[in-house]
Order: C-alpha cells, then sequence, then structure tokens
C-alpha cells in the first residue's frame, strides 16, 4: 500500500495497524480480514484528512467525506452484511479521536524548496500515481507480461533442435517402435506463454491399432473422473498378445501410462549421451531426475538466460490418440493410478478463445495473458495456472460480449470479481466438461489466501500490478 502523503504517528497507530492486518486472516478468515482491511483503510484517511491545513476547498473537503463510503460499496456483496455499521463506528471514533488529540498543523508562510530529487523507487510510484489503472494495465502488458519475438523465437529453435535429437535416437535404438512424428506444443507455440520463456511441451504420439484398443471415457470407468481415462486391448480371443508391440505395456487388459514413461524414461532420460548434445546445441541439456515427469532442463539458451540462471524445461509426453479422443501419459496428474490416461482439454480451450477472438476482434487472449502473469507473479495466486484463466474466460465469454481492446480493463476487474465468486463456492467448472472442478485440488487454505488477496484487489486493483 502506497501512502506517501500526510502520515501521522506512522510508528505509532501504523505499525499496530500492519500487524493487525497481517495476522487478520488467521483469526477472521477471509472474509473478517477484508473487512478489517476496509475499514482499516478508511479510517486511515480520515486520520490523514484531519490533519490538513484549514485552508483547502470546501468542496474537497466535501469530497473526501465520502470516499470511506465507497469503499463499503466498491467491496464484494459477500462482505456487505453488517460491516456498514462496523465500518461507519470505527471511523466516527477514529475522526473524534483524531480531532481532539491531532493538533491542526499552521501552513508555513515560506515556500518549502526541495533540491534533492527523490530516490528512483519513490520516483517510480509518484509517475505511476499519474496514470489511470486502465492506462497502467496496459503498461503493465507491454512491459510484464509479453515476450520479445527474438526470446520466443530462440527458444523454439532450442526445443526443435532437442526434439530432433530425441526422434533420431529413438528411431536408431528402438526401430521396432511404432512412433509418430514428434512436435512442440504448449503456450510457447500457441503465443500464450507469458513473463519469460521457461517451458514446452514434446508430443511423442504412439501409433496403435484401432482395431486392438478402444479407449474409455472417464466416466465410464470405476474412478468416475471424466479426464481420466483408459485404453483397453481388444480381441485378445482373436489377436492374442504379442500382435501388437504395446502388448508388453500390459496391465491386465489395460495399457500403462506407467509402463510406457519408465520405458520412455530409461530409453530417453538415462541412455542418451547429454554430454554430447551440449556440445552439439551450445547450451547445458540434462534430464531431471527423480520427477514422476519426464522432463528435460536447458540452462544457456542465450548468454544472459546463462548469467541470470534461467532454467528452460521441455516435458516429454507420451500421446494415445484415438477417434476423437487425445491421451496423455501424465504421471504428475494420475498419480499412482497406472493404467489410467490423462485428457487434456487444453488444445480445445486454446482453438475456441482463438476462434472467439477472430470472430469479433476481441481481446480475450491478451485477457487470459495478462491474468496469468498477475498470477504468477503474485505469491499467493501461483496456484492458479492457465487452464483455471483459460476457463474462467470461457465462461465470462457466454454471457459478456463486449471484449474490445477499449473494454480490456473492465473484462480484467470483471475477472476478478468472477474468480472471487467461484472461490466462494469453491467450484469451478470446466468448460468442456461441466462435472469437471477444476479447483478440486486446492485445500480450504488455498482458496483462503486466494480469496483475501483478490478481495484487496477489489478497491485496490493497482496491487495485483507490483
Amino acid at each position: 500500500m502506497y501512502y506517501s502523503g500526510k502520515r501521522r504517528g506512522e510508528d505509532g497507530i501504523a505499525a499496530v495497524i500492519d500487524f493487525l492486518l497481517s495476522n487478520a486472516r488467521l483469526v477472521l478468515g477471509v472474509g473478517g480480514a477484508a473487512v478489517l482491511g476496509i475499514a482499516t483503510l478508511a479510517v486511515k484517511r480520515l486520520i490523514e484528512r484531519a490533519g490538513r491545513p484549514p485552508d483547502e476547498e470546501p468542496d474537497k473537503k466535501m469530497t473526501d467525506s465520502w470516499e470511506e463510503l465507497s469503499l463499503v460499496s466498491a467491496s464484494p456483496k459477500m462482505l456487505h452484511k453488517g460491516i456498514e455499521g462496523v465500518v461507519m463506528k470505527q471511523i466516527a471514533a477514529a475522526t473524534k479521536k483524531a480531532e481532539l488529540s491531532q493538533p491542526i498543523p499552521l501552513p508555513s508562510s515560506e515556500p518549502q524548496r526541495c533540491d534533492v530529487d527523490p530516490p528512483p523507487q519513490r520516483r517510480k510510484r509518484m509517475d505511476l500515481c499519474v496514470l489511470t489503472f486502465a492506462e497502467r494495465l496496459q503498461q503493465y502488458y507491454r512491459t510484464r507480461v509479453c515476450l520479445s519475438a527474438e526470446e520466443v523465437c530462440v527458444a523454439q529453435q532450442r526445443a526443435l533442435d532437442i526434439a530432433t535429437e530425441i526422434q533420431a535416437f529413438l528411431h536408431s535404438k528402438h526401430p521396432d517402435m511404432p512412433l509418430g512424428d514428434m512436435t512442440l506444443a504448449g503456450s510457447l507455440l500457441d503465443d500464450l506463454q507469458v513473463v519469460t520463456a521457461d517451458h514446452a511441451c514434446l508430443i511423442v504420439p504412439l501409433q496403435l491399432e484401432s482395431s486392438l484398443w478402444t479407449p474409455i471415457a472417464g466416466e465410464d470407468t470405476f474412478l468416475g473422473h471424466p479426464q481420466y481415462c483408459m485404453v483397453r486391448r481388444e480381441n485378445l480371443e482373436y489377436f492374442p498378445r504379442g500382435r501388437s508391440y504395446w502388448d508388453r505395456h500390459l496391465l491386465g487388459a489395460y495399457l500403462s501410462s506407467r509402463l510406457v514413461c519408465e520405458q520412455l524414461g530409461k530409453s530417453v532420460m538415462e541412455s542418451m549421451n547429454w554430454p554430447s548434445l551440449t556440445g552439439t546445441l551450445e547450451c547445458e541439456v540434462r534430464p531431471v531426475l527423480g520427477s514422476p515427469e519426464l522432463k528435460l532442463e536447458i540452462q544457456g539458451l542465450t548468454q544472459s538466460s546463462h548469467d541470470s540462471g534461467e532454467r528452460f524445461y521441455i516435458t516429454v509426453l507420451p500421446t494415445v490418440r484415438l477417434g476423437q479422443m487425445t491421451l496423455m501419459a501424465q504421471r504428475e496428474i494420475t498419480g499412482s493410478f497406472d493404467y489410467v490416461w490423462y485428457q487434456s482439454l487444453y488444445s480445445s480451450e486454446t482453438a475456441r478463445l482463438a476462434a472467439l477472438d477472430q470472430a469479433d476482434s476481441g481481446a480475450r487472449r491478451k485477457c487470459l495473458k495478462t491474468l496469468k502473469a498477475v498470477c504468477r507473479n503474485c505469491p499467493a495466486l501461483r496456484k492458479l495456472n492457465g487452464s483455471h484463466i483459460s476457463n474462467l474466460v470461457l465462461h465470462m465469454s457466454e454471457k459478456e460480449t463486449d471484449w474490445s481492446e477499449s473494454a480490456f480493463s473492465d473484462r480484467f476487474l470483471q475477472a476478478i470479481t468472477e474468480l472471487i465468486g467461484y472461490l466462494e463456492t469453491g467450484v469451478l467448472p470446466s468448460y468442456f466438461k461441466a462435472n469437471v472442478n477444476l479447483f478440486q485440488g486446492f485445500t480450504e487454505d488455498d482458496i483462503d489466501e486466494m480469496g483475501f488477496m483478490l478481495y484487496c484487489a477489489v478497491t485496490e486493483p493497482e496491487i495485483l500490478l507490483i
């Protein structure tokens, strides 16, 4: 909170207030802490106003006297119940105390001169205060969200070089393994990666015989999760085991994602000559050991990233395409279920957003990228990933038609309010599978922490752009 004006008693009352705010969520929860924050902010403003010189304009005083009421009206609906009385009582008590105990400073007869420039951080804050929130949001998007074309190009080229080396190695070591052409995928390729280019996905398609393998939708399995699917071996009585290369990865009558990942892990992660590849590509490439994912770490994409210690990661994803279903072996999501394959909806969500933006020249993808950057830069919101934000924007698109560039800041603020509503219920349904709750893996503490941060951002959205 940046209040650099005429504070009084900063070492006393401010310290007490900061202590109360820092511990309020532990005692009062999200709603109570937000009430205390709003009331405290109103009290601070009244104390500041009580210490102003008496020669200020009356209209200005009248305007300031209603600032505290606007705090209440700007808060979410859940906070309206019963807080007006609490806020008004604290404001009245603080005003009376401030008027009795604080002497009114007399105006100086000599004009003050400032020969020393303010520090850079202070000057930056002063410059930001001149901009409107819409202008600050545009500035944040240009300077903090978007990646440079050079950074994206270098990352894509290095990832493509590594993918080519892996494919050539697998074809030479396992010529009988039926694999399709490997491709890169993910937000880096779809112009949806933000802050820094630091990850990509390598799709390794497994070629399965459609007459021997059948995908089982998640709703039809004993797990009941719509995105936890299975791949069943068919016609074993007519085509016994051994007719398909992938029969060696069966558990019972189902293709095991764990066994497929283990074979690729031994072939790629443990057998490739990574020091030699490092010399060829002029960047350090090594497998990430001990991870449930098949992941590679690349350091030194550019000289600047090498000096700063930034790393780029490539996740290898074995993929099965049968009919209209695309299933991936994502062990970090499916956990200990050895025969479960994850049905990713990323491609469908990305294509839908692109089609909507193309139809009305909208700013949905721009809003998505900005929200992703905000969540990544804010520690309290880092558990919200691209999937959560994509589905949030898609749900908003169903009831909001104005996604023009001029409405960018309005849609950003609306997304914060909508996200608070979903956090209050603890349910964010998937856009393409309504019975999937994307908040399912969050604990109550996670929801409280995110909700508290977003409640504060309702009245002071600039805190998300720090």
